[in-house]
């Protein structure tokens, strides 16, 4: 009863429809529906802000010229008229196609936008002789509407949502028609409905595309496909993918399992998009950016296809007109496989800049993929995962668990060491392992309260589903995968925040790493300052995956990659002594952890003038200018750098 209240009196009496936004009223039907619906559709919703800039410099902007450049001619002009004709005839040829298209968003907002084109060319040609309205070039039989709804089309696989699309359509049709009225000053005819929404049902990535619309009539493809991460999705939406990218041969490529979804319909456009002059732009996660996802997703596209990257929006947070906002990390890349002509352009929040080229990392820098490497492309020790103790947590000691093994057992007080997992170390949370590598049988049994943990670990791991695992209850002393170095070793965690300029890596010795971090054995101060200079943060920013926008550091992608300077003695020497400087700042505050210190705001002056003073020490070695060298002119050298360490080895 309250929703048939809700329906036939308050929505129908008090409230006007006639001039809501046809995308809140397609956000408005789709948050209705179920969340689980949603999320394992990966459906997020769009602002009628990002769905522009999507569209704008896909093609509303050169659209925007074209018409203030014929409108700018004076009117004596004999040509001025025939151009406005043309142009209106253009935008009456263009056709759209989102094959994601959900509750029509991105096709609606675009129909309005031509409209309004459409409207400021009636409205030019129409004008005032006394008191008559006169349509120049249009006769008194008003038939001055060019643009329509059936040059739009879209695939969508939720029935509810291509009933919402079609219907916000017309809505949008019936709102521009009452736009136009205003301008001519007469009834035009809308009812009943005659014009058809072009919205199809069904998977779009098992649908042909030219059975919806055939290339050679098409002009862009456009929207915003479901953000599902690879681990995320079903058994349906991994056959999905792996039935698209596929070779010449037809055979999976073998990192088709490790992509988004959304990779999908980039390669489906892409495969469109050959030989035409069709222009996609699409938002996406940004994981398709970053890490290993980069090359696994763009490769064969560059390869196959010979795409290049028009336009790119870098990572922002999307939010959209839904009541449960979907705050995801994104990016918009435009693409095309036709000469382009224009001027390739790279968005970074709300600046834009000029560039000659945007890779696939969405940096102005040559066309490379930064590959899973096993082994460091420079002559630089190797970087490897931290123990890990497979133990139940037994071989662990909090705060009171220690007091207690110093008062029952001091003795075992010897085989008790300082353990950094990725919290501790950042946070400095006091954590303390059994470290029972060199521990006579003797010893052991003289301690009960150590002998009692050692008998958890055997007994957790012989209960494992594992094979491995239960092989190592033979060996209970000790972690299972046992990594520590006896030397001094650079740790480096491997997650952290993004709102840090550099990950604070750390240089110790008798602290147990765990396998949250990665650890460099048999360091030096020369590598540390190197790995903690914004170089190697500018590097790491570009290519390291992530986890929402903080980074994973990976040693196969991130390090083993890494293009090394090669310094002079001297200038070695100098990255030695500001790499110490650093440690040195650090110890100034020894009550604040390195979350506190690396906290952007919270940084001590004499820990960042440290960093700043290492930064350009690192910055001599490699040849670059310290004065005017920005991050991205940083990351297109090093990658220039990378492209010759590969072509050298």
């Amino acid at each position: 009863d309250e929703i048939r209240n809700l329906l036939l009196n308050k929505a129908s009496e008090d409230f006007n429809w006639a001039e809501i936004s046809p995308t809140i009223f397609g956000a408005v039907f789709e948050s209705t529906l179920n969340p689980e619906t949603r999320r394992s559709g990966g459906m997020h919703y769009t602002s009628i802000e990002n769905i522009h800039k999507v569209i704008d410099p896909l093609f509303l902007d050169a659209l925007k010229a074209e018409l203030n450049e014929i409108l700018a001619r004076p009117r004596s002009d004999s040509w001025r008229t025939r151009l406005l004709t043309a142009f209106q005839t253009k935008l009456s040829q263009l056709t759209f196609f989102d094959p994601a298209c959900g509750s029509g968003n991105f096709l609606t907002e675009t129909y309005l936008s031509l409209r309004r084109l459409e409207n400021m060319i009636i409205a030019d040609q129409t004008k005032e002789s006394l008191g008559q309205i006169v349509m120049r070039g249009l006769g008194a039989d008003f038939a001055g509407i060019k643009v329509s709804i059936s040059q739009f089309y879209g695939i969508e696989i939720n029935d509810f949502a291509v009933t919402v699309a079609k219907t916000a359509l017309w809505i949008a049709e019936s709102q521009m028609m009452k736009e136009t009225e205003s301008i001519v000053l007469m009834h035009l005819d809308f009812l009943p409905l005659k014009t058809n929404a072009n919205i199809t049902e069904g998977n779009a990535l098992r649908i042909d595309w030219e059975n919806i619309v055939p290339k050679n009539e098409l002009s862009y493809i456009m929207g915003n496909p479901p953000f599902i991460g690879y681990s995320l999705q079903t058994k349906e939406q991994k056959e999905d993918i792996l039935s698209i990218y596929v070779d010449e041969n037809g055979k999976p490529y073998k990192t088709a399992g490790k992509v988004d979804y959304v990779a999908g319909w980039y390669f489906k456009a892409a495969q469109l998009m050959q030989n035409t002059v069709i222009q996609t732009a699409f938002v996406s996660t940004n994981s398709i950016t970053q890490g290993e996802q980069v090359a696994a997703v763009w490769k064969p596209l560059y390869e196959r296809f010979h795409i290049h990257i028009d336009f790119a929006h870098r990572t922002f947070i999307w939010d959209s007109e839904a009541s449960q906002k979907a705050h995801v990390h994104c990016v918009i890349v435009g693409f095309s496989t036709k000469l382009n002509t224009k001027e390739r352009v790279l968005y970074s929040s709300d600046r834009f800049q000029i560039v000659d080229n945007i890779n696939a990392y969405l940096v102005n820098a040559p066309d490379i993929f930064v590959e899973s490497n096993k082994k460091p492309i420079c002559d630089v020790p190797e970087m490897v995962k931290g123990s890990s103790p497979v133990d139940g947590g037994n071989f662990f000691l909090d705060q009171e668990e220690y007091n207690l093994f110093s008062e029952k057992e001091p003795q075992s007080l010897k085989y008790i060491k300082q353990f950094f997992g990725a919290r501790e170390y950042l946070h400095n949370i006091p954590r303390w392992c059994l470290w029972l590598i060199h521990i006579s049988p003797s010893e052991l049994l003289k301690m009960p309260l150590v002998k009692e943990r050692v008998d958890a670990v055997k007994n957790f791991r012989l209960s494992s589903t594992k094979k491995a695992t239960r092989k190592y209850a033979e060996f209970p002393l000790r972690f299972m995968e046992l990594r520590q170095p006896e030397t001094n070793y650079i740790l480096i965690p491997r997650h952290s925040s993004e709102n840090r300029r550099y990950i604070p890596f750390g240089l110790n010795s008798d602290i147990i790493c765990g396998d949250a971090n990665n650890m460099i054995p048999n360091a030096t101060l020369y590598q540390f300052g190197v790995l903690t200079s914004n170089v190697h943060m500018a590097w790491m920013r570009t290519v390291c995956g992530r986890i929402k926008s903080d980074y994973r550091y990976s040693n196969d992608i991130v390090y083993n990659n890494f293009p090394w300077p090669t310094p002079s003695v001297q200038q070695k020497q100098k990255i030695e002594q500001t790499a110490k400087a650093i440690l040195d700042a650090r110890l100034l505050y020894p009550d604040s952890s390195l979350a506190d210190l690396y906290d952007e705001v919270a940084m001590p002056p004499e820990l960042r003038k440290a960093h700043q003073n290492n930064d350009r020490v690192v910055m001599q070695a490699y040849g670059f200018s310290v004065k005017d060298m920005t991050e991205s002119m940083c990351v297109a050298e090093l990658m220039k750098l990378y492209q010759e360490k590969l072509n050298n080895n």
